[in-house]
């Protein structure tokens, strides 16, 4: 009996950690816009990209800056057009990667 009550436990954790991820549990890959630092603007004038980006391990390290004050300087931008947010994340973000992608001029 005790040994059912472990097994139904341990399922029963593992159900919610896989849950609270949000997104995939082994494998995220996705890119987004960030609609509140967006202005409408011709692709044209769009001539910058800069990139900054964060890398998390074992949910108990994170590196870097990704800000947006950050992929403007790397990109060389004074005026944001708009930014992208990218993110990836392996087996149960373990490691993951967060990416701020800003376009200007």
């Amino acid at each position: 009996m005790k040994e059912l009550k472990l097994k139904i436990c341990l399922f029963g954790a593992v159900l919610t950690f896989m849950l609270l991820t949000g997104c995939g549990v082994l494998y995220t890959n996705i890119k987004t816009p960030l609609p509140s630092l967006s202005i409408n603007t011709n692709a044209a004038s769009q001539s910058k990209v800069g990139k900054a980006t964060c890398l998390s391990y074992v949910w108990a390290v994170a590196l870097g800056d990704c800000s947006t004050e950050a992929a403007m300087k790397n990109g060389d931008i004074s005026k944001v057009h708009h930014v992208d947010y990218k993110e990836k994340s392996y087996f149960f973000s373990i490691y993951s990667e967060y990416t701020v992608i800003v376009y200007g001029e």
